[in-house]
């Protein structure tokens, strides 16, 4: 499956628990002022590339603990990052999602958009809500805004109520 893409990164440590691969999507319709990645906001920048030539560059590597969906807006392409992050679960993968969509507004969206849902429903951590540049901090633990949550999505998932990571 192809999907836009503005890069990459091995062996983060900044983009989730663990040694990380890193998807960044291209497109984001948030245009947060001070974004940390304003070269994803174009829907037409980046890259297209096949999901296969991800899930083989991210597996090459066997100390990855988890993949990050960053962007861009990864739930602007959740039919592709769904079907690259089940493979990714199934190889054992931890997965994080980033989003300036809340988790509730999310929820709300996967009522319409099928995809939404289903990237959700294999979403361990989901970093949510747009980047507010007032509420920047640099001490905050894999987000950029106070205002920004991590979210245990499986939990919140199965308790029907917004709970928040203990990472």
């Amino acid at each position: 499956m192809k999907i836009r893409i503005a890069g990459t990164v091995s062996e983060s440590i900044v983009d989730g628990p663990g040694l990380r691969y890193v998807v960044f999507v291209q497109g984001c319709p948030h245009n947060c002022e001070g974004c940390h990645n304003p070269e994803t906001h174009s829907f037409s920048g980046g890259k297209i590339v096949d999901t296969d030539e991800l899930f083989a560059e991210c597996m090459e590597d066997p100390l990855q603990d988890g993949v990050t969906f960053s962007g861009g807006e990864p739930f602007c392409q959740a039919e592709a990052l769904y079907a690259l992050g089940k493979r990714f679960k199934e190889s054992g993968l931890h997965l994080m999602c980033y989003s300036g969509w809340t988790y509730e507004q999310l929820l709300e969206k996967s009522e319409k958009e099928e995809f939404v849902g289903k990237l959700l429903s294999i979403t361990d951590v989901l970093a949510d809500g747009k980047f507010v540049l007032e509420k920047r901090s640099l001490a905050l633990k894999f987000r950029g805004s106070t205002n920004q949550r991590l979210i245990d999505v499986q939990k919140s998932l199965k308790e029907n109520r917004t709970i928040l990571a203990e990472l």
